[in-house]
């Protein structure tokens, strides 16, 4: 009877424990599925997308590698449904999900007005339609507002081989490297962009530099100004030639002035080895030992998260998460306990923007969209871009090929000790002893990709606290863009080497923040500070000065944007209006600023137009599904007659109380680069953002119900004993890593 009764609970207990589990795993599966409908398109969908549009012989669509000037398929990417479908499907149990389609970007070459025209193309997995959209409304995209691709590149290349051959003489001279018939001493270029001083122009200072290791920080003194608006590469020009602060119209009259001596020729010493002062070749001795490891970060109970596809699960919090080709990562439905916190925080645009003396640094005004920022992620290193123990995964683009391309490893997601407590209180008697001591652990959930675009390494980080904070975070690392040193160029930088100038420049982050607090329904009101002067009450004839809370409702659009140079509210505050905690205070939620960012150009100054959001570090906005980004990849070609212009978000200075809002969120810093810049620019003290913090959205701080928590109290007056209590085990083993380091780096093969 013992035996039957203890089997027949084994198996209730088995039942049960099943069904927990399978409750659980339903949990997490509903949450997966919701989350594909932010999901990036699978290689499998841009293969049909492919075949499809290639069978419309309308398009008349070729190879993109492999011709120049004809009908290609430039990108393809998500196409977001409307926020409201969207909604409706996440909020009603996985029914009435969105019909998925693809953006695709065409370049049209091969006919009389070339230009570039996005489709919609759909239903996903097996289209069967597509159909033109305008993001300019009846004008057209203007072909030469195109990026600049891979073909196009190579016709740079041919064309400064044929161009340098005719001072080929020179340039050996100068800096020992050449492009014509060179096999280990060649030259590189860097091209600036805009591409030009006006819409429809499409003119290029090149810059010439020695290719070795960190090529970047090699200018040789040579700048070339090549206009390459022609589809025939054979009808392109050099308009302009810099060499050492002297300007020629043309190569013939720069070697005119090198036969007359009239030329300030400065030969520059050659790289070798034994001068390695742009690489990452250790030189130099620390005090104390580095050649052993440092500390790492190691699970040892496994991993305390969940990813599914593009979906992740971390303590209280939950959210989905894609990269968008142009832009680089973005977080959608972020819930905490199941409530959503806000319906999208994402990445729109990097811009850095120069100055110098040198035609090249004058005209430098990069907007990384333009330059596929979303796309150079590349391969992530274990245990340096991220711990050894992260999540690893892989991304696919469609940008610039003629095939789906796979970057390995390009995204990691890990939980991270900060070494800092969440909260803790020792509770002091005063006297030597102690009540108790309390802690909590701090850990993180941190989401991370990187954006190489060009010199410069940009880590993307997003952060979630078990305090229910999100800490949006962007790093600069990588080289410094940089020019030939004159004189002059001081004021525009500093010397880092030999004939080598840093220039400065600013760089600046915009974040879309579509914030759903308890609802989609908002408001955003300020916070400040005033000081007040009053009466005091326990003492006649007394006054007291103290700060009071100065309130401010904001109604409009344009009384919710800030402009750089004004002062920012210390306490930017969305909540709900409908919605109260149990203490009878609006649910909110609060942007907290990590930047020191300022304005880049004057405004209403011809190219300001492209980047209007940079006029204000903080704009909030009524939701618009036409508002979608702030960004667009063609403004950096084009930045005079832009696709987007933020400013018409604001025009029209709707009401903003009580409505689905969205926070245009702009952060960055100064870089005057220095001789610590050599040969890379470090992290530390480069990285900028904002926090996402619950300002009274909870009834107490829901880290209690971390277990990561410690409380320690005396059992005596001696106290010789205490009582420890934890969540956790007392011991845990060591954690190492038994495999050695690889990595590839390449989408070519594993």
């Amino acid at each position: 009877m013992d035996i039957m009764r203890s089997t027949y609970l084994l198996q209730v207990v088995g039942v049960l424990c099943m069904t927990a589990a399978i409750s659980q795993g339903k949990s997490s599966s509903m949450g997966r599925y919701m989350a594909s409908v932010f999901s990036d398109l699978t290689p499998e969908e841009m293969k049909s997308i492919k075949s499809f549009l290639v069978e419309q012989q309308q398009l008349n669509l070729v190879s993109s590698q492999k011709t120049y000037g004809k009908n290609t398929i430039f990108m393809m990417e998500l196409n977001l449904p409307k926020k409201s479908k969207v909604l409706k499907f996440l909020d009603s149990d996985g029914k009435n999900k969105p019909l998925r389609e693809a953006k695709v970007v065409i370049f049209f070459g091969n006919q009389p007005n070339p230009n570039v025209t996005e489709f919609l193309v759909g239903p996903l997995p097996h289209p069967y339609y597509y159909r033109r959209i305008n993001p300019r409304g009846k004008k057209l995209i203007s072909f030469e507002s195109r990026p600049v691709i891979n073909v196009e590149y190579e016709k740079i290349q041919k064309k400064l081989v044929e161009v340098t051959k005719e001072f080929n003489h020179l340039l050996l001279e100068v800096s020992g490297y050449s492009f014509y018939n060179c096999s280990k001493r060649c030259l590189a270029f860097t091209d600036i962009a805009p591409r030009g001083l006006r819409s429809g122009e499409r003119r290029s200072w090149i810059i010439l530099q020695r290719f070795v290791d960190g090529f970047f920080l090699h200018p040789i003194g040579f700048e070339i100004l090549l206009n390459h608006r022609s589809l025939n590469p054979e009808e392109w020009t050099v308009e302009k030639i810099w060499y050492n602060g002297q300007y020629f119209d043309s190569v013939k009259e720069l070697l005119q002035k090198y036969e007359k001596k009239e030329l300030n020729v400065i030969p520059l010493t050659h790289f070798t080895e034994e001068d390695p002062y742009s690489t990452y070749m250790p030189r130099g001795d620390f005090k104390t030992n580095t050649n052993v490891h440092g500390p790492k970060i190691c699970e040892p109970q496994g991993k305390r998260y969940k990813v599914l596809g593009n979906y992740v699960e971390y303590t209280g919090w939950s959210f989905a998460f894609r990269v968008r080709p142009s832009a680089g990562l973005q977080i959608f439905d972020i819930q905490y306990n199941n409530e959503r916190v806000a319906y999208e925080v994402s990445i729109q645009e990097a811009i850095a923007f120069y100055s110098g003396v040198t035609p090249a640094a004058m005209q430098t005004k990069y907007i990384d969209s333009g330059w596929a920022m979303g796309t150079v992620h590349y391969e992530l290193a274990k245990g340096i871009d991220c711990p050894e123990v992260a999540t690893y995964l892989d991304l696919y683009n469609f940008y610039d090929t003629d095939e789906p391309v796979r970057y390995k490893n390009a995204l990691c997601i890990f939980e991270l000790p900060t070494g800092m407590p969440l909260r803790r209180h020792f509770d002091s008697t005063h006297d030597g002893g102690y009540n108790f001591y309390a802690g909590v652990e701090n850990h993180v959930l941190v989401v991370r990709t990187t954006s190489t675009v060009y010199n410069y390494d940009y880590i993307w980080d997003f952060v979630f606290y078990q305090n229910g904070v999100i800490e949006v975070k962007v790093s600069a690392t990588g080289y410094i863009h940089a020019t030939f040193f004159t004189p002059d160029g001081l004021h525009y930088g500093s010397k880092v080497y030999s004939h080598v100038l840093g220039n400065l420049h600013t760089h600046l982050v915009n974040y879309k923040v579509d914030l759903d607090i308890a609802g989609a329904e908002n408001s955003f009101e300020t916070i400040d500070l005033k000081y007040e002067n009053i009466s005091n009450p326990w003492s006649p004839g007394d006054f007291i000065v103290q700060s009071r809370m100065d309130r401010q409702l904001r109604s409009s659009e344009r009384t919710a944007a800030f402009r750089f140079g004004e002062p920012l509210p210390r306490y930017l505050m969305f909540m709900n209006p409908n919605k109260k905690n149990k203490w009878d205070h609006y649910r909110s939620y609060r942007i907290q600023y990590n930047s020191h960012a300022h304005s880049v150009l004057p405004r209403k100054w011809d190219a300001e137009r492209g980047i209007a959001w940079s006029r204000y570090s903080l704009a909030v906005t009524r939701h618009k599904d036409w508002e979608q980004t702030s960004n667009s990849m063609y403004i950096q070609s084009d930045p005079w007659d832009p696709a987007i212009n933020f400013e018409n978000f604001l025009r029209n200075n709707e009401d903003i109380e009580n409505k689905d809002l969205v926070a245009w969120v702009t952060v960055g810093f100064l870089h005057i680069p220095h001789s610590e810049d050599i040969p890379n620019t470090s992290t530390p003290g480069n990285s900028v953002g904002f926090f996402l913090r619950p300002f009274n959205f909870f009834d107490e701080d829901p880290s209690v119900a971390s277990r990561s928590t410690v409380i320690v109290r005396p059992t005596d007056k001696t106290f010789s004993k205490v009582t420890i209590k934890r969540w956790t085990p007392e011991v845990v083993g060591q954690c190492v890593s038994e495999k050695p380091f690889r990595y590839n780096g390449t989408y070519f093969s594993d």
